[in-house]
């Protein structure tokens, strides 16, 4: 397989420039800091970047307990009901112009590239809800990605159920969540005709906590097959009998710094004889060193058959997501500047990431400035290091 030891080598040394010239000082949705009062600074730094509290929230099911008071919802005397006087609703806005070296279309108005109408809040006590729909993604319709129901605290104790349809590599590195335009590419990755990749799937997740030893599992069961429509005769939105696994442990060692390992496992058939299983396996680590945010996965993924042949031929992938986030003035910056490096490797050429493409490999660089606290303008500038081109584009995203 593969390597570029040089571009690593590259990007650490452009983290310690980042570090000398920068000073040192030491999923909320707009719906929510509209209802409790609270600045959007308060869960991101920048949109959508969620912090550690943004973090606490989202894991207590969109519920600041000692902000919950029976004036703002409606219960009608049944301490059976919890419901929200008002339904909490966002909107999130992105448009991007872009020049791309690559293709007859060298630049294009990408307005909007995305228009997400967005929902999440309270249903009960311990328990909330989120989802969104996407109006307009790309142009077109893709309707409902992120949507669930949130458990908080199960059995009172340290226990979170989530049922309904979330990313699988979630609890890696969240893609609704990057400041950039460039995605994490080896999350999105299909192989050959398989339909298992890490984004978007419809199953349950189990998150359980060990405060004493700072150790975060994991435990993700789901169809395996993404979020198609269901089967018109049947109804089942599984496309075969099995089912895939998902356990992540995320071991802090510091307030500073963590490590993690991902194990993910599922079996598909195309029909009794024809079978594919695949796995991933990896390990990840993240570092806050002052202003800079450093986060790295590594991936193998593994397929017995993913052409669904007579003739088993395995096939082994492997990525890398290296991203770095410098925050000048911490959470209080309005400048914020990212470095991103995607790498996917492969045995033989068959992947797809809606280009096509199965050898991946690129370096982004991205500069964010914060025009309010729910508006922010960007740059980036991406090189496709393996074709050899070049993508710049200027862009805002807001929350409303």
């Amino acid at each position: 397989m593969k390597r570029v030891p040089g571009i690593l080598i590259l990007f650490v040394l452009l983290l310690g420039m980042q570090w000398l010239i920068l000073p040192d000082e030491s999923q909320a949705i707009p719906a929510f800091a509209r209802r409790n009062n609270l600045s959007c600074s308060t869960c991101h730094a920048p949109i959508p970047k969620l912090k550690p509290y943004g973090e606490d929230f989202a894991g207590d099911g969109f519920i600041i307990a000692e902000n919950e008071k029976e004036r703002d919802y409606v219960t009608a005397g049944d301490e059976l009901l919890w419901l929200n006087k008002t339904f909490p609703i966002s909107v999130r806005f992105d448009a991007y112009g872009v020049y791309n070296s690559r293709g007859e279309v060298k630049s294009d108005l990408q307005s909007p590239w995305g228009l997400k109408l967005m929902s999440g809040g309270t249903l009960a006590k311990n328990i909330g809800y989120y989802f969104y729909f996407y109006m307009s993604e790309r142009g077109e319709v893709a309707g409902i990605e992120d949507s669930y129901v949130h458990f908080n605290d199960v059995f009172g104790i340290p226990l979170d159920v989530m049922v309904g349809q979330f990313q699988t590599s979630d609890p890696l590195m969240k893609r609704e969540l990057r400041l950039t335009y460039e995605d994490y590419m080896i999350y999105k990755l299909k192989v050959g005709n398989s339909h298992a990749n890490l984004a978007y799937d419809r199953g349950v997740m189990f998150a359980y906590g060990i405060e004493q030893t700072g150790t975060d599992l994991v435990f993700s069961f789901s169809n395996g097959n993404g979020k198609n429509a269901a089967d018109e005769e049947s109804g089942a939105f599984d496309i075969d009998a099995g089912k895939n696994i998902g356990l992540r442990l995320n071991q802090g060692i510091t307030d500073h710094f963590s490590v993690g390992g991902y194990y993910y496992f599922g079996e598909e058939s195309m029909s009794s004889d024809l079978k594919n299983k695949v796995t991933y396996i990896g390990p990840d680590f993240k570092a806050i060193l002052g202003p800079v945010e450093v986060t790295a996965q590594y991936l193998l993924r593994k397929d017995t058959n993913p052409w669904f042949a007579e003739t088993e031929a395995e096939t082994e992938t492997s990525g890398i997501v290296l991203e770095a986030v410098i925050s000048p003035q911490l959470d209080r910056s309005r400048y914020y500047f990212t470095v991103l490096y995607n790498s996917i490797d492969q045995e033989q050429n068959i992947g797809t990431m809606g280009a096509n493409s199965a050898l991946y490999e690129t370096a982004t660089f991205g500069a964010t400035y914060l025009m309010t606290r729910n508006l922010r303008l960007m740059a980036e500038y991406t090189r496709d290091l393996d074709n050899d081109a070049n993508r710049m584009l200027i862009g805002l995203v807001s929350g409303f």
